[in-house]
């Protein structure tokens, strides 16, 4: 796989190294970031073995977010073939996803970091689609996804199971290339 590595204004965007999976699991592992996570738990083993797969995926173009050297956060692209009519092009849809420290938060990091990969899927891996989730109640991915220019196309009453909070509201996002392109994205 080629690796993905994008820098932005402040910040660099790296494939994960064995050394980052201590930290990540860090900030992973606090309450206000599982209370927005599908897994609330995992073994440490198992997330580095996901992560190592990850990295030899050809269509996995997750990433460390590092700040000064220090990994503030991941940003997850995955590319997927979209579904419809026979002869549709492979790998024209992406999903996105992200997890950040929350102690970087509210200053822009993710903003800028989302904003880096969505352009890298558009302009360089030929995405045509990107697709995020997140609960409804995440104020803070719901404004990201929207700064990043995703609009909301789903609100999906009662459909996502949480392992801690039962049954939540969830909303899907996306974003066409040629939404992008054209700059009509917020």
């Amino acid at each position: 796989m080629e690796s993905t590595n994008l820098r932005t204004a402040r910040l660099e965007l790296r494939p994960v190294r064995d050394e980052d999976v201590d930290r990540i699991l860090e900030y992973r592992n606090l309450p206000e970031v599982t209370r927005w996570l599908l897994r609330t738990e995992v073994d440490p083993a198992s997330f580095r073995a996901a992560w190592w797969r990850a990295a030899e995926d050809p269509d996995d173009h997750s990433v460390a977010v590092t700040l000064d050297s220090v990994v503030i956060g991941t940003v997850s692209l995955r590319m997927l073939d979209g579904m419809g009519q026979p002869g549709m092009p492979p790998r024209t849809e992406a999903q996105l996803g992200y997890t950040f420290d929350p102690a970087y938060g509210g200053q822009g990091y993710a903003t800028e970091a989302v904003t880096a990969m969505v352009a890298h899927a558009f302009d360089r891996l030929g995405v045509r689609r990107i697709t995020a989730g997140c609960f409804a109640d995440n104020l803070p991915s719901v404004r990201i996804l929207e700064k990043v220019g995703m609009h909301r196309e789903q609100h999906g009453v009662g459909d996502s199971w949480h392992a801690e909070l039962g049954w939540l509201d969830g909303y899907t996002y996306a974003l066409l290339a040629e939404t992008w392109r054209q700059g009509t994205a917020p």
